[in-house]
């Protein structure tokens, strides 16, 4: 019992020292904003913010207003502050030159919206106006904060590394290829689950739930087939190795609640490649950003696919040797025992000559040989 209590105590922390590792002190690091406008009074105020954030922020200055829309809408920046109007030169601009304009896209993650807001409201009221917030990407009615496409990630997350447990225990009699049968046909059941919590359920999502359901078949198949696969080398520490892979190093470097510009190196780094940030922002692209970088999250889900076909490749490499190892180790113990057997009965001893007639078979014999 004391060793199996080993599993609980490494998932308590595993689990604080990712989130509390990812979530606890959110600060940004080389935020990406922009200033609108080409003017020299526009450059100045970008090196001000520069010199002042010490690397929190990387403001650059974009000549159009029009030009920082588009700019947000494919995440190059989270934040477009337009000083008293000046990126209306060329018509779209908020119509009201006396009041600066800071742009966002919550979409893209509700809060970095929110940080750039205090970074630029302070700098909006030294020019003693108001700040006018403009959304140009806003998330759906039913999710103001955008963080529901996050907790459909936990729900899908549960649900398929769950069933691992179930496939790879009470499974465990069958063969690799039931399993595995198993696990993509659970991943369906999945994702069809989570596709019904984003669209009838919750609203979450306003269209394109069909792209959604792919993109969640994708992740839930890749977790499952991993976790199969990992099932025969892990056994009972399989639980724990998912948790690992799919909890505490997947929902913190996911992009759900802080984008890696607001997170350490590591999850920052994590969130370039690992197969949750490929599920939010590829959600996140399809929905409410026309597509835009929608490829290269897809490709980030079929590789973690693949990478769960060839687990369960080697794993069934593995269990076919197995197999082999022991029927030939039970062979060999059938001949030893057997030999073993041989060894210690002795001879039956010869039939006697003498039957029950005595010294007639005897004279027969006698005869017989010559004697």
């Amino acid at each position: 019992m004391l060793t199996h209590l080993v599993t609980p105590l490494l998932m308590c922390i595993g689990m604080g020292l990712a989130y509390l590792g990812a979530f606890a002190h959110p600060a940004p690091h080389h935020l990406p904003v922009a200033v609108v406008g080409s003017s020299r009074s526009a450059q100045l105020l970008a090196q001000s913010i520069n010199d002042k954030a010490g690397g929190d922020l990387e403001v650059r200055t974009v000549a159009h207003r029009s030009t920082a829309v588009d700019q947000l809408k494919h995440q190059d920046i989270f934040g477009a502050y337009v000083p008293n109007g000046s990126g209306n030169g060329n018509g779209h601009g908020s119509g009201n030159a006396a009041t600066p304009e800071l742009l966002v896209a919550t979409a893209a993650s509700d809060t970095s919206a929110s940080v750039v807001q205090k970074i630029f409201t302070p700098l909006a009221a030294q020019q003693g106006a108001p700040l006018k917030v403009t959304d140009v990407a806003p998330t759906a009615d039913d999710d103001p904060t955008g963080q529901g496409i996050f907790f459909l990630l936990v729900a899908i997350s549960i649900g398929s590394y769950a069933s691992v447990a179930v496939i790879g225990g009470a499974g465990a009699v069958l063969p690799i290829r039931l399993r595995t049968a198993l696990a993509i046909g659970t991943s369906f059941v999945v994702s069809l689950i989570g596709t019904a919590f984003a669209g009838p359920l919750f609203h979450l999502v306003d269209h394109g739930l069909w792209g959604l359901w792919g993109m969640a078949w994708l992740y839930s198949a890749g977790i499952l087939l991993i976790g199969t696969g990992l099932h025969t080398f892990l056994k009972r520490w399989t639980t724990l190795g998912v948790m690992a892979l799919f909890v505490m190093l997947n929902f913190t470097s996911s992009g759900g609640i802080f984008r890696p510009e607001m997170q350490n190196g590591f999850f920052a780094a994590l969130h370039s490649f690992w197969n949750g940030a490929g599920f939010v922002e590829g959600v996140r692209s399809h929905v409410y950003f026309d597509g835009y970088g929608l490829s290269g999250h897809l490709w980030t889900l079929a590789l973690w696919l693949v990478v769960g076909v060839l687990t369960v490749g080697v794993a069934a490499l593995a269990e076919r040797r197995r197999r082999t190892a022991e029927a030939e180790a039970a062979a060999n113990a059938a001949a030893v025992a057997a030999a073993a057997v041989a060894a210690t009965v002795p001879e039956p001893a010869p039939k006697s000559v003498r039957g029950p007639v005595g010294d007639g078979v005897e004279e027969e014999l006698e005869e017989a040989v010559g004697v």
